[in-house]
């Protein structure tokens, strides 16, 4: 009970050490631009907000807690620990880092240069008197870095279970141009996530002495101990033309948990023979680019999905709480018939519509190729095309164009209402 109420004081501590550290609130300033840009690219392509920046703001904070919690737990019984000194410089390596490019913004960037430079320090002879000329490289020599690795194979784990569960939510409908300069529909998939780990750090005659627990690590802990406060931040963005936001979501899910467990497996052979650590940091930085670069090139080899055809047109997404969303059309069907005439083009639905000013009956294709039956009364104030927001034709005004963009650039382009990984051009 007494190491209970210790672990609890030790953990409210933490928790006060959070709510003063400032990397939280810029992960928080982070989403919230993020979030504000991609709800400005809906109102410019399709005159609508299709998310919520409040509601889609707080639900990030609230997962990152409940993720960041579950991945404390698992790494006290890992028995990971950290230094501050090296947690200090790690969030230094990060904002050098996304300062090259936002999507550097990853714990496995800053783990996997501090893993390489440990190792390249260790074959540096007389590296004593390199340590007393430059300060930080004594931190970067006893930076434990398998248990960091350790924290970066579960942060990618619990980002893959997020991503699960709530990657295709934030998924926002692009007008993009096609290989061959056409105007197809496509999906950008992203999702950010503050999450709050509480770690353990050694602390000679500290309060707590040893852990009551077995664990993979943790063998400098035997002298005292206590916790940590560490804000990470953990997302994804991703294109797709060629499936529904779901699928995709699921495909990176299954991709993340490759590469956390890869990670981790690497991480326990490097705490238990310490040449391995710079084969795990090179894994660490080219695995995570060779899952950015294979999601690019799969995309390159797969066939558009969002253009229309000769049944109908296509259904890029649908506008929440519209009517086309309460009798269920769903992103990815085809709009077959309205009011019993076949449609082709744009022109085609229009006339179709007016045809019944006060009522509508659709007949739509889903992806089995079934043909449902729709219908709905139409009223004063109704979304016009009922909420229906279709895949581009050529005649469309707007495409996204997408360019990566360093850091002072994006928070540019973020401050001034602009687009900035993104950027919308006129036809």
């Amino acid at each position: 009970m007494d190491l209970l109420i210790q672990l609890l004081d030790r953990l409210l501590q933490a928790i006060g050490q959070l709510f003063v550290n400032p990397f939280y609130y810029i992960g928080i300033l982070f989403i919230v631009l993020q979030y504000r840009k991609q709800i400005q690219m809906e109102r410019k392509l399709f005159h609508t907000r299709l998310h919520s920046l409040l509601n889609e703001t707080w639900r990030t904070v609230l997962w990152g807690w409940i993720g960041g919690l579950c991945a404390s737990v698992i790494l006290l019984f890992v028995g990971v620990s950290v230094q501050t000194d090296a947690v200090i410089l790690l969030w230094v390596l990060s904002i050098v880092l996304v300062s090259i490019r936002v999507r550097f913004l990853c714990l496995a960037y800053a783990v996997g240069i501090l893993g390489i430079a440990q190792a390249i320090l260790s074959w540096i002879p007389n590296i004593d008197g390199l340590k007393e000329s430059v300060p930080f490289v004594d931190t970067v020599m006893n930076a434990d870095i398998p248990s960091l690795l350790v924290i970066v194979a579960i942060l990618h784990l619990l980002e893959g279970v997020l991503t699960g569960l709530q990657g295709a939510r934030m998924a926002s409908p692009l007008f993009v141009e096609g290989r061959r300069g056409q105007i197809i529909g496509g999906y950008q998939l992203q999702g950010f996530w503050p999450v709050p780990l509480f770690l353990l750090v050694p602390m000679a005659g500290g309060e707590l002495q040893g852990l009551p627990w077995g664990t993979l690590f943790g063998s400098n802990l035997a002298a005292g101990w206590t916790l940590l406060a560490f804000p990470a931040m953990i997302g994804f963005t991703e294109l797709t033309i060629s499936k529904l936001p779901r699928k995709q979501a699921r495909l990176s899910a299954s991709l993340l948990y490759v590469y956390g467990l890869v990670i981790f497996a690497a991480a326990i052979a490097a705490y238990y023979w310490s040449p391995i650590i710079i084969v795990a940091a090179i894994l660490s930085i080219g695995l995570h680019e060779g899952l950015i670069r294979y999601n690019q090139w799969s995309e390159t080899r797969q066939i558009p999905f969002y253009v229309h055809s000769p049944r109908g047109l296509l259904v890029l997404a649908v506008v929440p709480n519209s009517p086309a969303a309460e009798i269920g059309i769903q992103p990815g069907e085809l709009i077959h018939k309205v009011n019993g005439h076949k449609i082709i083009n744009k022109t085609d639905l229009h006339v179709a519509m007016n045809l019944n000013s006060a009522f509508c009956r659709l007949e739509v294709l889903n992806e089995q190729g079934e043909v449902r039956f729709l219908k709905r009364a139409i009223f004063s104030g109704d979304h016009h095309q009922l909420g229906i927001i279709l895949a581009p034709d050529q005649d469309a005004l707007y495409f996204v164009a997408h360019r990566p963009v360093h850091l002072f650039s994006y928070l540019r382009n973020k401050l001034t209402g602009l687009l900035s990984n993104d950027s919308t051009k006129s036809m």
